[in-house]
């Protein structure tokens, strides 16, 4: 069994928590958060730590914070050479300190507090600074998910980044997309079935194949129809990046 420490009591944090709570191959030892009360409806309170000084020695102790404070978070542990694990997807290996052992644990999903997810179905991409380790982060991250990845530093940014084009772009589109509807008195609900269906085709087609609407056709009556319907400054601008990118198949603007 393998015996951890989580440090963070966010959204990520929160998710792993009840996600190793359920798995026969952990054992938690110890939940750090600098309120107590965040996590106390999960875990035990006598597990709950807001001391670093009070930190019990544990297989891997995973740091689950803002990307921005991962750093400094690894810095103030008081112990060397134990495996020190982030869950940043932006933040290298490299950020964490030097007296321990480093690794990364990165589950690569949207996370909303209060909202349960299927772990199982959510990809977990590891790195390590030595083989042994890799060992117990892949035994760890296979007995709560069965999508498991070996991702470097280099490769995790990128797939950050992505996730960024598909996920919170994607949403702002959704965003922009209810704004109009509001303004014309017509129900957001409406789009929901080609928003399910749009995702759903990516499962069996590329983005490219699955590629349709006026852009695709090069449709400039409609194009500019659109253009002139859209008195947003904002959402013209958008409207047109996206076109032209559309038109040249996502090359370089």
């Amino acid at each position: 069994m393998i015996q951890i420490t989580l440090i963070g009591s966010g959204n990520v944090a929160q998710h792993l928590l009840s996600a190793f709570n359920k798995s026969d191959a952990v054992q938690i030892i110890q939940v750090y958060s600098r309120k107590i009360e965040s996590v106390s409806h999960l875990i035990s309170i006598d597990k709950i730590t807001n001391s670093f000084e009070d930190l019990a020695e544990a297989d891997v102790y995973i740091i689950a914070v803002s990307d921005d404070a991962v750093a400094k978070v690894a810095s103030q542990l008081p112990f060397k050479n134990r495996l020190v694990v982030h869950t940043s997807g932006s933040a290298s290996m490299e950020s964490l300190d030097d007296n321990n052992r480093k690794g990364v644990f990165y589950p690569l999903q949207t996370f909303t507090k209060g909202k349960e997810v299927d772990f199982k179905d959510i990809p977990i991409c590891i790195e390590s600074q030595f083989n042994d380790d890799y060992n117990v982060l892949k035994k760890l991250a296979d007995s709560i998910s069965d999508k498991v990845f070996t991702i470097n530093s280099g490769q995790r940014r990128s797939l950050h980044v992505s996730a960024v084009f598909v996920n919170n772009f994607v949403n702002h589109l959704y965003k922009i997309g209810n704004d109009i509807c509001d303004a014309h008195q017509v129900p957001f609900d409406i789009l929901q079935p080609l928003i399910k269906e749009t995702a759903d085709k990516i499962m069996s087609l590329s983005p490219d194949e699955a590629q349709t609407g006026p852009a695709k056709r090069n449709d400039q009556t409609t194009i500019e129809s659109h253009l002139d319907f859209l008195s947003d400054d904002n959402h013209k601008n958008i409207y047109k990046l996206l076109t032209q990118s559309i038109q040249d198949h996502g090359k370089k603007l």
